[in-house]
């Protein structure tokens, strides 16, 4: 049978969906189809549970974020705009901003002199279309030596340890590696949502958002709203196959296969890193699998620490840290390596006996392989290395491992020079799978296929409602004529 007359047979009532991956991007686009009218939606999530990188999981007082945490910025944000009239996010302000600056031999910044230099790596990044080759590491660095060289006489040995901490900071915007490696025309097109930077969800947590996407009972864990028997969990797949002109073939590693008209993939960049040849028969075209090589998908893990009481000083509320080079030289050759890569420690909103600290590339990826005991031990280690006061062992801790987890395979994603050399994106990701008569066959969403809101989660959720309306676009264009 054509493909032709298999389009035309099928309507918003019989076109069988199905949606890889019941994360925010899989959920968005579910949930707007049947807003559209579409009757036969189903997901099939790897995990057992729905949410991907929104992880919200009960610990000390309320909750915490494993994955997914803040709401940043209002203006161009659908997650904010959903949720302002509601009463459900907090403005962290200046709560957080009062950091402490802290070296390896116990030293503690001036505030005069972590402001100057603070500003300095603010000021060093690249802000206009004259300045979008090349790495952003190179532009940093260059440009925070060259403003500092202005600056009121400041000890260089401080500045250089300043440098590196503030790259890790900013390495976990980007959950690169190294800065290095971050397309600096990425960053320049990369558009930051105006208004408050950290909106938290006071003790409810990010899956607060899925709730009201599926309309489910805030109060009822399980129930997903409009989405009740449409989602199968720990169903993994194996096999998309796209070969015949009609219907796709879905093989699930427990054996079941599916047919579909339409799948929407929203499987994370790191999956379809690890598995595309494996999953996609045929294979995918060149130019979308340019993009899955020359995107890349980085590792940003946390740290939650539980306490009695709150262990710091009452005016302490953030840390970060710069490492003494002759400490990091003695600390490089030990076990304890990986502690090279916590760059901050901060106090949890709404949750005032946690800590929560913050560890970055190739080291988090290393964290993940450790045992709970090897890592407690590690940071107890860094404090009494670092802080001017005890630290109690803490009660209880969570650590995220994002990149051993197989069905992620890393946190969010990004541009880097190696993706500009490729001369892709995220549009080349984003592209559809269309038959010759311009049927969508496989789509993709997820936060990996947004242009200019990558690794957000209001990115992610725009893709998700972004590959509803082509589907929705394509039925509705195809009734008209």
């Amino acid at each position: 049978m054509s493909s032709r007359s298999a389009s035309v047979r099928k309507t918003k009532q019989t076109a069988r969906i199905v949606i890889i991956g019941a994360g925010v991007s899989g959920i968005a686009a579910a949930t707007r189809l049947l807003e559209q009218g579409f009757k036969n939606v189903r997901l099939l999530e790897a995990e057992n549970r729905v949410g991907g990188r929104i992880n919200t999981v009960p610990f000390g007082d309320s909750v915490i974020d494993k994955g997914a945490q803040w709401c940043h910025g209002e203006s161009g944000n659908v997650v904010y705009q959903r949720v302002k009239d509601l009463n459900l996010l907090d403005r962290t302000g200046d709560a957080l901003k009062a950091v402490h600056f802290v070296r390896s031999n116990k030293e503690i910044l001036p505030a005069e002199t972590a402001y100057v230099l603070g500003a300095a790596a603010e000021m060093a990044l690249p802000t206009g279309p004259n300045e979008s080759n090349g790495s952003l590491g190179d532009h940093l660095t260059n440009n925070y030596w060259h403003i500092l060289a202005k600056s009121p006489a400041v000890d260089r040995t401080v500045a250089q340890e300043m440098l590196e901490t503030m790259k890790k900071l900013r390495c976990s915007f980007t959950a690169s590696d190294h800065l290095f490696e971050v397309s600096r025309r990425a960053h320049l097109e990369f558009e930051k949502s105006d208004g408050e930077f950290l909106l938290n969800w006071r003790d409810k947590g990010y899956r607060t958002f899925l709730k009201l996407l599926m309309n489910a009972k805030p109060e009822q864990p399980e129930d997903l709203g409009v989405l009740n028997g449409r989602v199968q969990l720990s169903k993994r797949l194996t096999e998309i196959n796209w070969a015949g002109a009609d219907e796709l073939l879905l093989r699930c590693w427990d054996g079941e296969v599916l047919t579909a008209d339409h799948v929407i993939c929203t499987v994370s960049l790191g999956v379809l890193k690890e598995r595309h040849e494996q999953l996609f028969v045929p294979a995918l075209p060149a130019p979308k699998v340019r993009a899955i090589k020359g995107l890349k998908l980085g590792t940003v893990n946390k740290f939650f620490l539980e306490y009695a009481a709150m262990p710091w000083p009452q005016d302490w509320v953030g840390i970060n840290f710069l490492w003494l080079e002759a400490d990091l030289e003695e600390l490089r050759g030990t076990e304890r390596f990986w502690l090279e890569s916590v760059f901050g420690f901060h106090r949890v909103m709404h949750q005032p006996r946690l800590l929560q600290g913050w560890i970055i590339g190739e080291h988090a990826r290393h964290m993940e392989t450790l045992t709970e005991e090897e890592v407690v031990n590690g940071l107890q280690w860094f404090f009494r290395k670092f802080l001017p006061f005890d630290m109690p062992q803490p009660l209880n801790i969570v650590r995220t491992q994002w990149h051993s987890n197989p069905n992620f395979r890393g946190s969010y994603s990004s541009r880097t020079t190696y993706t500009d050399e490729l001369r892709t994106g995220p549009w080349d990701l984003e592209t559809p799978l269309l038959d010759a008569g311009g049927r969508p066959r496989v789509q993709f969403a997820g936060e990996a296929t947004h242009k200019t809101h990558h690794s957000c989660v209001h990115g992610a959720t725009e893709t998700g409602w972004r590959e509803a309306d082509r589907l929705n676009d394509y039925y509705n264009s195809r009734n008209a004529s």
